[in-house]
């Protein structure tokens, strides 16, 4: 009998971390959905991965910007950081109140 290969993403998806948030008090955090979102972006469903969380991409552009920042020190590296992290915690806030608005936070 041949069983099907599974790959990387696939172990991944059925590894996830649980969230202690969820594990303790039965509802999401601001942060979850993130873990599928990047497993969604990875396997190129950019889509699936905007829907499971917002801030999932431009969080992780901010992650390669700021590494890159590091390594070459741009002239305004630093005000750009803060300007885009500020507007990623905007779209976390708003992501989590469209969550309690629409129900979505218990599972």
């Amino acid at each position: 009998m041949v069983q099907p290969k599974h790959s990387f993403l696939d172990w991944l998806n059925h590894h996830l971390f649980a969230c202690p948030i969820k594990s303790h008090f039965g509802f999401d955090c601001p942060g979850c959905g993130f873990q599928r979102s990047v497993i969604a972006l990875l396997k190129g469903n950019l889509a699936e991965s905007f829907k499971f969380y917002p801030a999932a991409i431009p969080l992780i552009l901010l992650i390669l910007f700021t590494l890159l920042h590091l390594k070459i020190d741009f002239k305004s590296g630093a005000q750009i950081i803060k300007i885009a992290f500020a507007g990623i915690a905007i779209i976390i806030f708003i992501n989590y109140i469209y969550k309690i608005y629409t129900h979505q936070l218990i599972s």
